[in-house]
């Protein structure tokens, strides 16, 4: 019998691709399942950044590529941070990856040894936690909820730091919730880990250019704070290049030369004509990815209205990405008489097979009480499936 790495033992399948799984199998037997549980804009990616990938070939970009990435895309990172977000990183600090999840687990593999901790607000994407363990760290988490908007206060998350905190890891946009944060609740949340200099921050700003409430705000803005955020970013959500698999980071030069180190033991350089496409995207007119961001929108109101015709969830208004997350918790305990709610995973299997709809439950994401929803389909498909799930809901008494 072949033995499997202990490691194994400490994290836990993904949840949102359990389920997404789960749904290809009921498709394939012929059900009619919407999924509702996947990440993934439905839109197509600009043919404008299709035409340069094809040029990329073309011109010859078929060899290997540098580990941190083309000093020219890097070049056009850097300006990007700076331009867009007023961060400012050489091309020295950048290193481009296979994905931003990629990027996000050489930082924690680069800062982290055994029994660092590192702070997680809740709700959280999913892989936070799982990266941590790999990293053999200790996940710390502050607790949220919807009545918060998803937002853990400073006090809170000051509360969660001891001698052994490594890093507070956030997103905002946020998935899961959608929750925004603003400037001034940045700069708060970075004048008290002013007090704490040997805390690295790690932003992940990879639903950047979904947001619904203006401009996008970065923490490493603050001169105060920016030598110790790692910035991470990536092409998928904002450019619908999810299968292009391109994340990058903006980080201290200490800790991009160590990803850089790792990366170039894991997967080297990330590969040759995603690099061309997306330095031809950050290069050229957003309007492709000001018109998805606006569809988004439009979804976001419309799935929020369907929603609050249902009795007995609770929800926030999300001002970013594309995914709500209502707190379920007024169905613990119903039953439709054959079947007995007892959690958010129950739920969601309850939905899944009852309503031909496919989400999932928010215990992934640290929030047990919640289920998470994502709109990144068409309105026709969100309003059958909300409907589904409202005449399915009905049947729990």
């Amino acid at each position: 019998m072949i033995k499997l790495a202990s490691r194994l033992n400490t994290i836990v399948e993904s949840n949102t691709l359990r389920m997404a799984k789960l749904s290809r199998e009921l498709q394939a037997q012929g059900k009619d399942v919407i999924n509702l549980s996947l990440g993934e804009p439905d839109f197509q990616t600009p043919q404008h950044i299709k035409d340069a990938a094809k040029k990329a070939i073309d011109d010859g970009y078929t060899f290997y590529t540098p580990v941190v990435g083309y000093l020219d895309l890097r070049q056009a990172i850097s300006k990007k941070f700076e331009i867009d977000n007023g961060l400012y990183y050489t091309p020295e600090q950048i290193v481009v990856s296979t994905g931003a999840k990629q990027s996000i687990i050489n930082v924690l593999l680069s800062i982290l040894n055994v029994g660092d901790e590192v702070i997680i607000p809740t709700p959280f994407w999913v892989s936070y936690s799982e990266m941590v363990k790999i990293a053999e760290g200790v996940p710390v988490y502050v607790h949220s909820n919807v009545t918060q908007d998803y937002k853990p206060t400073v006090a809170q998350l000051e509360a969660a730091i001891t001698s052994k905190t490594k890093a507070f890891i956030f997103s905002s946009p946020c998935n899961p919730t959608g929750s925004v944060f603003s400037k001034e609740e940045l700069f708060e949340i970075a004048k008290m880990f002013e007090k704490y200099p040997e805390i690295i921050i790690i932003a992940d700003e990879i639903y950047e250019h979904i947001n619904f409430i203006g401009k996008h705000e970065s923490i490493g803005q603050f001169n105060f704070i920016k030598d110790r955020v790692v910035t991470v970013n990536g092409m998928s959500k904002g450019f619908a290049m999810t299968g292009w698999r391109l994340g990058y980071i903006g980080a201290p030069k200490e800790i991009a030369q160590a990803c850089e180190k790792l990366q170039g033991q894991f997967t080297s350089g990330t590969n040759s004509i995603a690099q061309r496409a997306a330095l031809f995207a950050l290069q050229s007119d957003l309007k492709p990815t000001i018109e998805m961001a606006n569809a988004f929108h439009r979804r976001r109101d419309l799935v929020i209205k369907l929603l609050k015709e249902i009795e007995g969830l609770k929800l926030n208004i999300p001002e970013g990405a594309f995914y709500v997350f209502p707190d379920v918790s007024s169905y613990f305990g119903k039953s439709d008489g054959t079947t007995t709610i007892n959690n958010c995973e129950d739920l969601c299997m309850y939905i899944l097979h009852n309503a031909n709809v496919s989400i999932v439950g928010g215990d992934s994401f640290g929030a047990p009480e919640c289920v998470r929803f994502s709109y990144a389909t068409s309105d026709e498909k969100l309003t059958e499936a909300i409907s589904r799930i409202k005449n399915a809901l009905q049947h729990l008494k």
